[in-house]
Parts: C-alpha cells; sequence; structure tokens
C-alpha cells in the first residue's frame, strides 16, 4: 500500500526504484504502467507504454512469436511488422530457436526472454521493467542492459527495479525509494562514469560510420536522425567521428545525462528536451 506518493517522471531518463521487499516497489510500477488504477489520486499523461511484470504468465495459448506478434497488433502494429520485430528481439536474445515453442513449454529464461522482448518491440516511451533481468542469462542481460540504454539515447522514460543494486547504477538520472507508505528521493550512485546523449542528422539513409569510438548504443531514425549515447571519456571522440565522416553528420545535440553543455561551435545548437508526464 501506498500513500502520498507525489511523482513526475521526465522525458529521456533511467529512472531507477528500490527498497525492501514487500514495501509497495511493484504497486507503484503497475501504477506507472496502467495494470492497476489508484484507489485515491489519478495517473496522468498517456505515453505509449510497455511493462515487463515480475512474474510471466507463461502457460498462454501461443507459441513464443505468435504471442509477440499479438502483443505488437495490439500496440497498432502491422502484422508484417510485428513479425519482423518479433523475430529481431529473439535473434537479439539468442532465442529465435523457440520462436515456435508454445509458451508453456519454454524453460524459465526463455520464458523471461519473451516477457522482455514483448515490451521492447512495442518501441514504448514509457518502459517499465519489474526485475526483469531476474531468469536471463548473463549475455542476454547484457543485452537488456543496451536496449535500455538504446530506449533512452531514442527519448523514452523507462523506470526499473532490479535485486542488484549495481544494474545500470552509472547511468541512472533519478533514483526513489519506496518505504514507510510513501517515496522519497535516494541518492545516486557514486564512482561511475556520466554517460553523454548525443542527437545528429545526415541525409535519410546515411548509416552510421563503423566502429565509432565508445561503441554507442544508439537509435536511427528514417528521417536520418540519430540518438546515440556514450560514455562520456568517448564523447569528443565520437564527434570527432560524426563531424568527420562523409557524408558529414551534423550535431543538434550534446547532453550529459547529469547536467548539459552546449553542442560544439561547429555544429548547429538544438533544443530536443521536453516536458515529461507527471506519474502518480
Amino acid at each position: 500500500m501506498l500513500r502520498g506518493v507525489d511523482l513526475a517522471l521526465p522525458a529521456r531518463a533511467l529512472v531507477r526504484v528500490e527498497g525492501a521487499n514487500g514495501t509497495g516497489k511493484s504497486t507503484l510500477l503497475r501504477l506507472l504502467a496502467r495494470i492497476d488504477a489508484p484507489s485515491e489520486g489519478r495517473v496522468t499523461g498517456r505515453p505509449r507504454t510497455a511493462y515487463v511484470p515480475e512474474r510471466f504468465p507463461a502457460a498462454l495459448p501461443f507459441t513464443a512469436a505468435g504471442y509477440l506478434v499479438h502483443l505488437g497488433r495490439v500496440h497498432g502494429l502491422r502484422a508484417a511488422e510485428a513479425a519482423a520485430r518479433a523475430d529481431h528481439w529473439l535473434t537479439r536474445f539468442g532465442a529465435a530457436a523457440h520462436a515456435r515453442t508454445p509458451l508453456a513449454e519454454l524453460s524459465k529464461g526463455t520464458s523471461q526472454k519473451v516477457a522482455v522482448a514483448q515490451a521492447l518491440l512495442a518501441e514504448p516511451e514509457l518502459l517499465v521493467l519489474d526485475e526483469a533481468w531476474t531468469g536471463l542469462d548473463t549475455e542476454a542481460r547484457d543485452v537488456l542492459d543496451r536496449a535500455v540504454a538504446e530506449r533512452v539515447a531514442a527519448g523514452a522514460t523507462v523506470v526499473y527495479v532490479d535485486h542488484d543494486p549495481r544494474r545500470l547504477a552509472g547511468a541512472v538520472d533519478a533514483a526513489y525509494r519506496v518505504e514507510g507508505l510513501g517515496l522519497t528521493a535516494a541518492p545516486l550512485a557514486t564512482g561511475f562514469e556520466p554517460r553523454v546523449r548525443i542527437e545528429a542528422t545526415a541525409p535519410p539513409g546515411t548509416p552510421l560510420p563503423s566502429g565509432l569510438p565508445g561503441a554507442p548504443a544508439y537509435t536511427l531514425s528514417d528521417d536520418g536522425t540519430a540518438r546515440l549515447m556514450v560514455a562520456a571519456t568517448h564523447s569528443d571522440a565520437l564527434l570527432a567521428a560524426l563531424l568527420s565522416a562523409r557524408p558529414r553528420w551534423h550535431i543538434g545535440c550534446v547532453e550529459q545525462a547529469r547536467g548539459a553543455r552546449p553542442a560544439p561551435e561547429s555544429a548547429p545548437h538544438g533544443t530536443p528536451t521536453r516536458d515529461g508526464d507527471p506519474a502518480p
């Protein structure tokens, strides 16, 4: 049970929720994802939302791919696009061989990969992860870490709970602790290098150069807009690589996860930030 919670989620941010077992972390996440409705108060804002529950209901009458296509259709995707995204995420998580396997016959780890894939294929504006790493193998956990960075780089907000306090610790923009019946701000982890977000544009269809410094997480839109996220120590080298590429990438924004700095003088300035939607 939670009382008196007042929380506004910023756009393009990674938000950690922590607290002891039974304090209400999952309740808060279910409210944010609109799975549950508050008995008092309200949840405002209508971002496109996807949710990974703590326990995935595997006993559903679908194969792994069939379930993902079905959820993609629920999110408004055409069947062909839903199928393509399902294949993409099953492949990334190393579960493509189980595409035709009934959900009830999947191992716990593979079921969790499907649970995560159904949320990521929607490309949500708000991604809510409740212990989503539990049950995943080491490689799949790394894939999910990178996918989270990609969603934030694309402008989404990701809210997560995980039992490992080191999970994404150096990338968190805001942290909250559930205790008693309320919610308090929690300190951010120290000793981790901050990330830098870069937005760049090139003619539509231009691929990003290969071998970019820092191996940044990124998304690339059809209109030629790339949103990249990289460790701060690699940001200058990454900017130099983009500015020296042919065709040349134009830098619109360079933003630190914990503070911002202007774009380079040789690049046009941009202000891609937007206000976040308030939540309970």
